[in-house]
């Protein structure tokens, strides 16, 4: 493939700030001619409506357009690339006289909709997907000389893929399928339509425009996709995509006005915005969650860029639920749901036990993408077991709970509890059968911290997630009346689990990695990971495990870290780190990205895309174990506001600091629950509005008020 040339990218977002005046966040620079936009290392701009998802890239010569779309893999349990969602295919524009030319991108992030200036010739494309329907629009625009203009609808030579292309009238269409020695066949059809154009070659006449309607389908959503999207095309008119302008940006208007915050900081507020538009573009589809990479720009994805269950898969969607995008963030369940039986076949055969033991890849629709390596290396080193590769680890399946308890936590509808329940029973049950009692406590034996670490011994992180594996089970068996019997051995387990083991370094005391085993890793956080993701530690725990938390925290000093900053922030705002420090380190790590919001010389894809909105979600207001703490995470010194942030207990939560001082605090409550706040005022009396009318006075550090399904408080001091 020819290198792919970027010379300027330039992101754009306007949102309204606290005043009412409007805010303009920009990002551009230079990329080098050897880079390319792929899969390991996207940095094109990224569109999509969380189903279809596209991102654009420049042969000299040729402005490409990567279609991919959420559900089209390679369905087959087997590693090495034989399984992974992969390209759709491509759109090209080919224009004459631009070969070693430079371009333009600029993006609005409100809608995604997406300009691309062509230099020599001028020439103009405007891009946008619908969000409310499975099509993409682009607008051609001629310079001030006329410009002769081929377009192609493509795809990669694939010897697994079935590829066929043909012309119906106006309609040029492709489909691309796998079914040939797979476990579950797949099909896609793109129908490309030119307005007003009998051929796909033409000379775009001086400041002529142009329109280009795509509409991509697939088989799980439709019986014959072809069929559809050229039935789809034929229908289109400027009317159509007129009302289809509409309702997407009525759909983005809505996802954005969930919840919002102002900070001073317009690069952490452009961060903010730029993960939560990613997660908007590319999360919706209920049966298929982006993998690794989000975006599928080839058919040979790093790590076959499936769901890996050893953090990558479920690091995206941390922040989800906080910043009340709760669409976007169930869509990781199903895999894990999908995935029980083979989970229990794992359980049975691996470790003897009940329950569910999940290996380090899975993909949709219970398919495992890391089933048979050939690699007899990791066979010796019993990475490999029963065909599944596990690198020795058990904690795969516990950390899936991470988001499930979130979500459940931050909600608490029923019927998605009811949902999740074989999962949690699933993992509970195993931990049940695996946990060793010896000497008045539960132990882990033979669970690697890290891939292939060894038979590690209690490792901080299993601990952690075990905690919160039983303590989710007990939540959900009061709020369902489900298990009530079992509440006890939970409760027992939960006392009784092994304290989280420690070692002194340079003179203070912090985590040890694992009691028996792995002590510490030079390049990783995972021996913070206890904190958080897994919830085991909050600033209500024990002064002296805050203190060693600290330590570790300073110790490690792993801000932009390639595996694990987006939980690195995160653990250091639940144990009361310094908030200037964190907010510094946060700054720089925004700064370190590609325009589009993806780390630099981060491997992993779409993992880092709401570390900056869900660290400041947490600064603003924290709720880990049903305690909101307004801006107890945030320099006093600094004002801000947010709205609408969801905490524990299924509150709306808004609040706003000016001067160091706290006030319009609001909290909507969706399902009556008693809420427990750290008071803002220090001390003060508070006074509670219901539904706008005055009610009571409440006093302490710590007040807790009851509430009704559906009200609004207002505290006042």
């Amino acid at each position: 493939m020819k290198k792919l040339f970027w010379a300027l990218l330039l992101l754009q977002l306007f949102f309204l700030n606290g005043t009412g005046q409007k805010v303009a966040y920009k990002n551009s620079w230079t990329i080098a001619p050897s880079h390319i936009p792929n899969n390991n290392s996207v940095d094109a701009p990224l569109q999509g409506n969380g189903d279809i998802t596209m991102s654009i890239g420049y042969v000299p010569g040729r402005l490409r357009y990567y279609l991919s779309k959420n559900d089209f893999w390679r369905l087959k349990s087997q590693a090495d690339q034989l399984s992974g969602p992969r390209v759709v295919g491509f759109l090209d524009i080919e224009a004459d006289e631009i070969f070693n030319n430079t371009f333009k991108a600029e993006q609005n992030l409100f809608d995604g909709t997406t300009t691309c200036v062509l230099y020599k010739k001028q020439l103009t494309a405007r891009s946008w997907v619908s969000a409310t329907n499975n099509v993409i629009f682009i607008e051609l625009t001629a310079g001030k000389n006329p410009v002769d203009i081929t377009v192609r609808l493509t795809a990669p030579y694939n010897h697994l893929a079935i590829l066929k292309t043909g012309q119906e009238k106006e309609v040029s269409w492709l489909t691309r399928s796998f079914v040939k020695d797979v476990d579950i066949p797949t099909e896609v059809a793109v129908g490309m339509k030119i307005f007003n154009q009998g051929s796909n070659s033409f000379v775009l006449q001086t400041n002529q425009k142009l329109l280009i309607a795509v509409a991509i389908e697939s088989k799980f959503n439709a019986a014959h996709p072809l069929m559809a999207v050229i039935d789809k095309c034929e229908e289109i008119d400027e009317s159509i995509m007129n009302q289809l302008r509409l309702s997407s940006k009525k759909w983005w208007s809505d996802y954005w006005a969930k919840s919002s915050i102002d900070v001073e900081d317009t690069v952490l507020m452009k961060a903010y915005f730029q993960g939560l538009y990613t997660m908007g573009a590319c999360s919706r589809d209920k049966k298929f969650p982006p993998g690794l990479f989000g975006w599928a720009t080839t058919d040979v994805p790093g790590w076959n860029g499936d769901y890996h269950l050893n953090y990558n898969f479920f690091a995206p969607f941390y922040g989800l639920y906080s910043a009340n995008r709760i669409e976007q963030g169930i869509t990781q369940d199903a895999p894990l749901i999908d995935f029980i039986p083979r989970g229990e076949w794992y359980a049975k055969r691996v470790t003897k036990t009940r329950g569910i033991l999940y290996p380090v890849g899975i993909g949709p629709l219970g398919i495992e993408t890391t089933r048979n390596f050939p690699q007899k290396k990791w066979q010796e080193e019993g990475n490999i077991e029963e065909g599944g590769l596990f690198w020795q680890q058990r904690s795969d399946a516990v950390y899936g709970l991470v988001n499930m308890a979130q979500c459940w936590r931050s909600t608490y509808y029923k019927a998605y509890g009811k949902k999740i329940l074989p999962y949690v029973m699933g993992v509970v049950n195993f931990w049940e059968d695996y946990l060793k009692f010896e000497n008045g406590r539960y132990v882990i034996y033979n669970d690697a911290i890290h891939e292939g670490s060894g038979k590690d011994k209690n490792p901080v992180l299993s601990l952690g997630l075990v905690r919160n594996a039983f303590e989710l089970a007990i939540d959900l068996s009061k709020e369902l009346h489900i298990d009530m019997s079992r509440q006890a051995k939970w409760k027992d387990i939960l006392d009784k689990l092994s304290s989280f083991p420690t070692q002194e370094r340079n003179g203070e005391k912090v985590f040890r990695y694992t009691e028996e085993g792995m002590d510490w890793n030079p390049g990783n956080g995972l021996g913070i990971q206890q904190i958080y993701p897994a919830n085991a530690i909050t600033l209500d725990s024990d002064p002296e495990l805050l203190r060693v938390s600290q330590n570790a925290i300073l110790e490690m000093n792993r801000w932009q870290d390639v595996n694990t900053s987006n939980s690195f922030f995160m653990a250091a705002i639940r144990v009361g780190y310094d908030p200037g420090i964190i907010l510094k380190e946060l700054h720089a790590y925004a700064m370190h990205t590609y325009p589009n919001g993806f780390q630099l010389d981060n491997p992993h894809g779409i993992e880092n895309s709401c570390t900056v909105e869900n660290a400041l979600n947490e600064m603003l207001c924290m709720s880990v174990g049903n305690v909101i703490r307004l801006f107890m995470g945030y320099p006093k010194n600094q004002d801000a506001s947010f709205s609408n942030i969801r905490t524990w207990g299924a509150f709306l939560v808004s609040a706003k600091q000016k001067n160091g001082i706290v006030s319009n605090v609001k909290i909507f409550s969706e399902r009556g629950k008693d809420c427990t706040l750290i008071n803002p005022w220090h001390g003060e009396k508070v006074t509670v509005f219901r539904n706008g009318k005055k009610s009571e006075t409440i006093s302490g550090d710590r007040i807790t008020f009851r509430t009704s399904i559906d009200e609004t408080v207002e505290l006042k001091n």
